[in-house]
């Protein structure tokens, strides 16, 4: 237990960058087959991770709870929704110079099919200690599947876009930036009409450090090599 819980605090002192690991691309349009795979996969975690949350029924994470407060406002679904609050934050990209990539369309396009299929998919648990193991399984896949699509170097999702943005103009810890960016989307999604909960509590406060020890994770798993895994690109 005291070389996990040390573990656990290496982790998240050293994720004050997105580490370089062996499918990391050398600029965002780098593609190759195994790169994408691995970037879907990531989002497929992602996707799946967040709809997990969803079917809680104890509140939703904060970025869904902002996409729902629009859903509820527009009527249109909660896949349609995130699909539109991915393309209005690309916006906030320009002052922090940020450009979109291929994994950036992706993540806008991926993370909405899944999480709508998901959704679709998965039946929401009958009890209380069911739907808290669903949070907590949620925010574990949220993590892994954050850091895997980022370090693919293929360009952030809109939302971790503001994250890598900020981490890289600011050195500020990404489990503080984190919390900081979903505790005020969350606030915005409370206004107009989206569901909160012990759930969104939950997420709030763990989300970031699920992400910052996923991302100190996959970087000692998959270091980089000089071997090359990733061609020929298209």
């Amino acid at each position: 237990m005291r070389n996990f819980l040390g573990f656990l605090q290496s982790a998240l002192r050293n994720s004050r960058s997105i580490p370089i690991t062996a499918w990391t691309a050398g600029h965002p349009w780098q593609i190759s087959i195994a790169r994408v795979l691995i970037l879907y996969f990531g989002l497929f975690l992602l996707g799946v991770g967040g709809a997990i949350v969803v079917q809680s029924g104890l509140g939703n994470a904060p970025w869904t709870v902002f996409a729902q407060g629009i859903s509820a406002q527009s009527g249109m679904s909660l896949g349609w929704s995130f699909f539109l609050v991915s393309c209005a934050v690309l916006l906030l990209w320009i002052p922090l110079r940020l450009k979109p990539g291929f994994g950036t369309l992706s993540n806008a396009i991926v993370f909405a099919i899944t999480l709508q299929k998901t959704l679709e998919i998965i039946t929401p648990p009958d009890n209380f200690f069911l739907a808290l193991t669903f949070v907590l399984v949620g925010i574990i896949l949220v993590g892994a599947g954050t850091a895997i699509y980022v370090t693919c170097g293929l360009g952030g999702g809109p939302r971790d876009g503001l994250m890598i943005g900020l981490v890289q103009n600011t050195n500020w810890r990404v489990a503080y930036i984190r919390t900081g960016i979903e505790g005020s989307v969350l606030i915005l999604g409370f206004l107009l009409g989206g569901k909160v909960g012990l759930g969104t509590v939950i997420s709030v406060f763990l989300v970031g450090s699920s992400v910052a020890i996923w991302l100190s994770i996959v970087g000692k798993l998959a270091p980089p090599s000089g071997r090359q895994f990733f061609q020929p690109e298209f």
